[in-house]
């Protein structure tokens, strides 16, 4: 791994804009230090057929469970100890409403989805059911279930040389599996995500110069130019075979990096975005950085097929109102912002953009003020990806405590979410390493409603 040095600083998760310039094996945040030439050599064992698809997926997991009666479904004839202090508003969809934090996302509900009766929620506290649709548990001996980034590498591959198809921004926290990336499952460790600030990677010094030397575009190509010199001069080329080298062609080129840095936005519309600043919440949970939103979409415009990353913390044993007004206002800002630049490129149809978390909250109230762990009724938020929008599913009981009207499981979501990718999901399958062919999902009929 070739790192290029310099001091921590200005994004929000703590990772600095230079700590997204490593240059070196693309750690893709597997054990062992899997690099970008195993999965190019992986890739070409694929062919990669499908590698023209221009569809992908914004997946953005909001850890800890988010309450699902103060967001979308607001019980107004409940009693006290259940209602909360939220007031439902109206949308731009007549007979919709959602709850008073989201004014900018009911100014948009034409172009979104919001259900409010998920169900299927294993009650783990991580990322993984919404990264795969399965429970942990499930084949777990044989390596368990791939996420959805690593199943778009292994069917379709990049879509660009110079950019991998999966990415992960989720920041690291304290509380590590809300910024678990997306397993690669059984497919192996040469088809995890790209984390731009990933574990396990063996830095070294790029003839011992600093980024803080490289902080201009020009200077830092000129760092390069030097690195592919050096690499030449040595002979080090020649001892590479074609893969580690072509994976040195991409690391050296700028594709990503451009992708990854926001400053090349027009402030006007970082300013749209907004920054999520003040972080609260977040002893052992992700920030609320509305950057990784924008940059979510620099890297689908840029060619990613599939960017995760975790939004906040949810989990509101207490104070849970404050937390929702504190959290819920910054989300409603960046994911409407999300939507309509989308929209505005022409990129919304080819995008899916998927809000949930790994379950919901108690419909009492607790002393604190606050809502405990509900497996049993959760609730998503969805956009473009050619979806019939406009529209709220399913709808829990008047006390918001089980899906009383059309029950929609994880994994219809994110079948949906293969369904709007361009796959097949009721007859795809993958070969394990049993030779055994799985399918991406078990209820593999895309919703209904949406498609």
């Amino acid at each position: 791994m070739l790192t290029l040095l310099g001091r921590p600083t200005k994004y929000c998760d703590g990772v600095s804009r230079r700590s997204f310039m490593k240059i070196g094996g693309l750690s893709m945040g597997a054990v062992g230090g899997v690099n970008l030439a195993s999965m190019l050599r992986a890739e070409a064992t694929n062919g990669n057929a499908n590698a023209g698809s221009q569809k992908s997926v914004i997946n953005i997991f909001l850890g800890g469970g988010p309450p699902h009666q103060d967001m979308w479904e607001i019980k107004t004839e409940a009693p006290r100890e259940i209602r909360g202090e939220f007031s439902p508003i109206d949308t731009n969809v007549p007979g919709i409403q959602i709850g008073e934090c989201f004014p900018k996302l009911a100014a948009i509900m034409d172009r979104l989805v919001v259900v409010r009766s998920v169900v299927g929620c294993s009650g783990a506290h991580d990322a993984f059911q919404c990264m795969t649709g399965w429970d942990r548990r499930s084949i777990e001996s044989i390596g368990g279930r791939p996420a959805i980034g690593s199943v778009l590498s292994k069917m379709y591959g990049p879509r660009d040389a110079g950019i991998p198809p999966a990415v992960a921004l989720a920041a690291k926290t304290q509380h590590g599996p809300w910024s678990e990336p997306g397993s690669s499952g059984f497919l192996g460790s040469a088809y995890q995500p790209f984390r731009p600030n990933g574990n396990g990677m063996d830095d070294l010094t790029l003839n011992g110069v600093s980024l803080d030397r490289l902080e201009d575009r020009r200077s830092l190509l000129k760092g390069l130019d030097q690195l592919k010199r050096s690499a030449d001069a040595t002979g080090t080329m020649k001892g590479m075979d074609s893969f580690t080298e072509a994976a040195f062609g991409v690391l050296t080129s700028s594709n990503l990096a451009d992708a990854l840095d926001i400053s090349k936005e027009p402030l006007e519309v970082r300013e749209r975005y907004g920054d999520g600043k003040p972080y609260k919440y977040q002893y052992d949970g992700a920030p609320t950085c509305n950057d990784h939103i924008l940059m979510a979409r620099r890297l689908v415009e840029a060619g990613v097929r599939s960017v995760t990353l975790s939004y906040g913390r949810w989990d509101s044993h207490g104070q849970n109102f404050d937390l929702v007004r504190d959290h819920g206002g910054k989300l409603d800002q960046a994911v409407s912002a999300l939507v309509l630049d989308l929209e505005e490129r022409g990129m919304l149809n080819d995008v899916t953009i998927l809000v949930w978390g790994e379950f919901g909250r108690t419909p009492r109230i607790n002393p604190g003020a606050g809502r405990d762990h509900w497996p049993q009724v959760s609730c998503a938020l969805m956009a473009g990806g050619g979806m019939r929008t406009g529209q709220a599913i399913g709808a829990t009981n008047r006390l918001g405590e089980y899906a009383a009207v059309r029950p929609v499981d994880m994994q219809e979501i994110v079948g949906t979410a293969y369904h709007n990718l361009g796959i097949d999901v009721m007859n795809t399958t993958i070969a394990d390493p049993t030779g055994r062919p799985q399918f991406l999902v078990d209820i593999r009929e895309p919703m209904r409603e949406l498609v």
